[in-house]
Order: C-alpha cells, then structure tokens, then sequence
C-alpha cells in the first residue's frame, strides 16, 4: 500500500492527500471514555501531586523566587509539542500514537525504536518509581516508618500495589477511570487545599508578579537546569491519547483532552508554588506540617501516595495499549496483539508489562537503591528524545499542507518545529549535564551513572533492532506503509 499520488485542488495547488483510513478495530472497547475521563487520565498519568511534591523543592533551590517563571517556561515545550500530538491524532487516531506516527514519517527504524522502544522503557523506569514512591508513602501514611526506611519492606508492597493496578487496568478502561476520578479528586483537594491554607496565613508574603519574570534569571545554566526539572512534572499527560480508539469521537477528544489537561495542570503547578514561596520564601523545609499542621501533613502524604498510584494505573494502560498497537502492526508478537474476550482489554500485555515493572524494581533494588534512582533520573533523556521526534514528525508528516492555511502553518508546522527543536536542546542539555559523575549517586570510570543509564538504554534498544528487524521482517520491509493496516504475525 502507498501513498496516493496529491491531485491538483483549488487554485492549481496539490490537494493534501486523504488521510490514511483508520485501521480495523483491534478488539478494544469504544466510546469507554469521552473528554472528562480522557482529562482525568491525562492529568492522573502526570502524578499531579507526587510530581510537585519532589520537583517544587530542587526548583526552588536553583533558581529561588523565580520558580514559578520556571514552571512557565518549561511548559512552553510542552505545549508547542501537545499542538503536535493533537494534529497527528487528528489524522492518525490509532492507539500506538508516538510509534505509529514515527513510522509513517521517518519510517519504521525510527518508529520501533523511538516511538516504541524509548517511550515503553521510559515507561518501565518510570513504573518502577512510581509503586516505590507509592509503597513509602502508604507506609508512612499508615504510622509505620521504620517499614518504609526498610528498602525490602517497600519493594515488596510496592509489587503488591502493582499487582492489585494490574489487575484494575485488565479489568477495563471504564472502570480504571471511574477510579481515576476518586484519585485525581483527592489530589487536587490536597494541593489547592495546601495552596489555601499557605496563602492564608497570617505572615505570608504576598504574591509578587515578578516571580513569573522570564528575564529576570542570573545565568543561562540555573536557568536551563530549573527548565529541565520541570519538563518532569509535565512529562505523561500524552498517555490518555493512547487510548483514542476507546475514546468517542476519537479524532478530536483525544486532541482537546491534551490541550485541557496541559493547561490544569500549568495553573495547579503555579498556584501550589506562589503559595509554598507567599510562605517559606526560597527555603527548602519542609512545608506539609508547617503549614497544615501534624494531622493535614498526613493528608498531603496519602495525596502524594495516591497521585503515584493514580499515575501507575495510567502509564499501565497506556504501555499496554501501546504494544497492542506495536503487536497489531506486525512490530511486536502477536501475544501483545491478545484481547480479553470480556473485559476488551490487551489483557496480556497488561499482565506481561506489570510482571516486567515488578522485575526491573526487585533488580534494581537488589543491585542498589542508588542505582535505582539514577535509573530514575535518567528518564528526564527519554523523554526529551521522544516528544522532540514527535513533534518534528508532525511537521515532516504534514509539510505539504502547511501552505494550505495559515492555521496549517501555525499548528502543524511552526509550534511543533519550535516545541521538537526545543525538546531536541533539552535532550542535549541533559545529556551534558548528566555526564558529570557528580550528577546523581553513581558513576563508572568519570562518567555520571545516569548519562549512561540513558545512552545505555538507546544503545540497547539499536542494538535489539537486528534481532527485531529478523523476527519481524514484514513491518520493516514495507516501511511507513506498514502501519496503515494492522497486522498480527504469528511469531
């Protein structure tokens, strides 16, 4: 199958050639979710609470009173690159979303290994974060602290916990988001409630405008630095587009969920942190029991337990979906292609990527709990490298059509070019800055242990691609054509 020849449109200019016919259903349920659900996943996979919890303080320490101008201006990617998944799932609703879009335009080398293999390992790392992080917190919400100062305690209820969101997320998307409500819900209550209780507070400083000053950093580097940290707490509002193809109207409430839940999460962010800096200033106590006192503090824990739970939940669906789409185009074994006959759920490859999470947590622990944080770390690289390639895929994708209208030109071409060249900077900026030995707790003969952590995982994931390229020759061999219809190979 190719590409249809453009025909001559109005004015004599080459009409845009019809979008690709979206492929035969793949056994999912549709019309699951419509644009609240798709919201709520969205904002739960992003880990609202659990991400300005441990990103707010280290921002602070960069760059001061100007973290909330930090906030601002690492969202500017981020929503440049939402423009761009917007648009492609506009002409590409399909599951598979990153690799499916990679695929068609840079070809099928680039798709398995950036738009599948980079998004599903920074998938895994992050997982594994995610119910370690989730187990602490339940602990310690529960009164039991030395458990969770016992790294062997943790990993075991953090396995746990995945096992009970594995078993959530086989069971439907209808029901992973009628929980995803409760979760998001206690989330939000306890930041805006935190924001509340700091803001009206009898010594608060007020709020000043120049906190959001974007000219006002000493040097470029604190600046980049305080940047970089907060792509992290944007980083998963792109799982809820994963499940488009259960989704009604799939090729638009995807797109606005995207830009909806961006933005919520742009105003949580700089609310909860002009309330921490009307508060503590640029300090870098602790403002849970300060503020809300011993009792509340210990809602704020359960908050950030919960936030990383809702956001395990998610990214476990979206992984899932992911390879289903992979397995469907022939990039992947037919056993993640396995629909449950009931649920309608990719049931297998939601067990196979919760047993793998819980696999890749006990090894790490078991190699070092330092070594388990610089792996951590390392994702900021991943992500980079994924939304950028995305972004300058959507401009590739659509380069005939951007003279079309200047609406075309804006959203498909000139913000996803900005938003992938930025992202591609970043990827370079942290890449420099984690070669440093310093930069994390490991390193290997001078060389920081989460640059190679990150290089390591796209080096691991080329070298793959002979083994991959054998077992699954049709999908490389047809190359962009080969995810216009999918295809289940018997491996």
């Amino acid at each position: 199958m190719t590409n249809p020849t453009p025909v001559a449109g109005p004015g004599g200019r080459a009409a845009a050639p019809p979008p690709p016919s979206p492929p035969p259903g793949k056994g999912l349920r549709h019309g699951s979710v419509g644009l609240l659900g798709a919201v709520a996943l969205g904002l739960s996979s992003v880990a609202p609470a659990y991400s300005i919890a441990v990103t707010l303080g280290l921002v602070t320490l960069t760059v001061g009173q100007l973290a909330p101008a930090a906030l601002l201006l690492g969202f500017v990617p981020i929503l440049l690159t939402a423009f761009a998944f917007r648009e492609l799932n506009r002409r590409m609703p399909d599951c598979g979303t990153t690799f499916v879009w990679t695929t068609r335009a840079f070809g099928p080398v680039a798709g398995w290994l950036v738009g599948g293999w980079v998004v599903q390992i920074a998938t895994l790392l992050s997982m594994t974060a995610l119910s370690s992080v989730g187990a602490t917190y339940l602990l310690q919400t529960l009164g039991l602290d030395a458990a969770a100062d016992d790294p062997a305690v943790v990993t075991v209820t953090a396995v746990l916990l995945l096992a009970a969101v594995t078993a959530v997320a086989r069971r439907g998307l209808h029901l992973a988001a009628s929980v995803q409500y409760v979760l998001l819900g206690l989330q939000l209550l306890a930041l805006f409630g935190f924001g509340a209780a700091a803001l009206l507070r009898p010594h608060a400083a007020a709020p000043s405008a120049a906190w959001l000053d974007p000219l006002a950093f000493d040097d470029f580097g604190s600046c980049a630095q305080a940047v970089l940290l907060c792509l992290f707490i944007y980083w998963g509002w792109d799982s809820l587009i994963t499940v488009n193809e259960e989704t009604s109207d799939s090729d638009r409430v995807p797109g606005r969920a995207v830009l909806v839940s961006t933005f919520v999460l742009l105003g949580t962010y700089l609310f909860t942190a002009f309330a921490a800096l009307s508060f503590a200033g640029a300090g870098d106590t602790g403002l849970g029991p300060s503020v809300l006192g011993a009792g509340l503090a210990k809602a704020l824990e359960l908050a950030v337990c919960v936030s990383a739970l809702s956001a395990l939940l998610t990214t476990l669906i979206s992984s899932s979906r992911a390879t289903l789409s992979m397995a469907a185009h022939g990039a992947l074994p037919a056993t993640f292609a396995r629909v449950h006959p009931r649920h309608r759920t990719p049931a297998t490859g939601t067990l196979i990527f919760g047993t793998a999470a819980a696999g890749l947590l006990v090894l790490l622990q078991l190699l070092s709990p330092r070594f388990l944080g610089d792996a951590i770390l390392s994702i900021g690289l991943l992500i980079a490298c994924y939304y950028g390639t995305t972004a300058l895929a959507c401009v590739w994708h659509f380069r005939r059509q951007l003279r079309d209208s200047p609406r075309d030109l804006l959203l498909k071409g000139v913000l996803p070019l900005l938003g992938g060249l930025m992202m591609l900077a970043a990827f370079v900026r942290s890449a420099h800055d984690m070669y440093d030995p310093a930069y994390g707790s490991t390193s290997f003969h001078g060389v920081g242990g989460v640059f190679l952590l990150g290089t390591g995982s796209l080096a691991l994931g080329a070298a793959a691609l002979p083994l991959v390229r054998s077992r699954h020759a049709r999908f490389f061999r047809e190359g962009r054509s080969a995810v216009a219809d999918p295809t289940v190979n018997e491996d």
